[in-house]
């Protein structure tokens, strides 16, 4: 079991150091620090967090405010957690889901919330009708008589939060995006970033069209080069698979010729060949071409391999991506 802790500050002037020192010595050896509001569920430290927690792993924070600004989210974040085997815990609070007193805790606090909603939809309804027997009409009243501004106005608002919804996670796809366009089409760097889990804003799966609008914003306001908007040629030469080859080594875990194939499957590949089936020896080629061109390294080993039925590999990358 491993303690994963967080730590969350809202602006630049404030400082993490107290929660890392109350963190520390609750035992957590791995912590997240984050400056952002709390009430933003986007935030990129809190799900990396989340998602390095598997089975047995807990989340601590210093208090519950620290997670989370509204009980949906904290409880939103719980069930996060839970689907993946992990617990919570708050080092302030009654709260720690591995005991059964934190659990009944969060019972209490689920049935309060689920009261609450109730409540608010009550009282939203009730007022709603009494402002239709008054003759009032609720929403824009800008919108409701299309005013150019109004309207102007609500897109403009629409267009700032997607593009710094973009800008959250640009850093996630770039990279992919850099290395495969234009070679390969928009639905294979799409898959690409799924099998290396990145997600949507949204926390959604990418797909080709999403993809492609995310980028152009992003090559709207310079963070890549527009040769990437380029249209994918019919047929791709060799170069184009040596970096896929390249990008895979750097990518996968554990990155052995075996799952290279089969990465490069999932992706619709076609060998040199044309073949929809990749061999080890196919990928074992591209390999040697991509140190050979200087896309990977050709580090020694840390430590020797046991030696095979054909004798000891040389110690080299070419060696290091086993045949798994």
């Amino acid at each position: 079991m491993a303690l994963i802790g967080y730590a969350r500050v809202s602006t630049d002037e404030q400082t993490t150091d107290p929660q890392i020192d109350a963190l520390k010595a609750a035992g957590c050896a791995i912590i997240h620090r984050e400056h952002g509001s709390g009430g933003d569920r986007a935030r990129l430290e809190l799900k990396r967090a989340i998602e390095r927690c598997a089975g047995g792993d807990v989340l601590v924070v210093v208090r519950i405010d620290r997670l989370a600004r509204s009980l949906a989210h904290l409880l939103e974040i719980i069930e996060t957690l839970d689907a993946r085997g992990a617990g919570f815990r708050s080092l302030g609070d009654p709260i720690d889901t591995t005991s059964p007193q934190g659990r009944f805790t969060l019972q209490i606090l689920g049935a309060v919330a689920e009261f609450e909603r109730a409540l608010i939809r009550e009282r939203t309804r009730a007022g709603l009708k009494a402002a239709r027997e008054r003759g009032r009409i609720g929403g824009n009243p800008g919108l409701r008589l299309r005013s150019d501004a109004a309207v102007r106005a609500v897109h403009n608002a629409r267009e700032a939060r997607r593009d710094a919804d973009v800008l959250r996670i640009a850093d996630d796809i770039l990279r992919h995006v850099r290395e495969m366009r234009p070679a390969y089409p928009w639905e294979t760097v799409a898959r690409s970033l799924d099998r290396a889990g990145g997600c949507r804003p949204d926390g959604g799966r990418w797909t080709g069209p999403a993809l492609a609008r995310a980028v152009r914003r992003l090559v709207r306001d310079g963070f890549v080069d527009a040769s990437v908007l380029e249209r994918t040629p019919r047929r791709r030469d060799s170069h184009d698979l040596v970096t896929l080859v390249a990008m895979a080594v750097r990518t996968l875990k554990p990155p052995t010729l075996a799952n290279i194939a089969r990465h490069l499957e999932g992706l619709h590949c076609r060998t040199p060949r044309g073949e929809t089936r990749w061999s080890v020896s196919s990928v074992q080629n591209l390999l040697a071409q991509a140190i050979a061109q200087g896309l990977l390294e050709d580090r020694p080993l840390p430590a020797p391999e046991a030696p095979r039925r054909r004798g000891r590999p040389p110690k080299s990358l070419k060696s290091s991506v086993k045949e798994g």
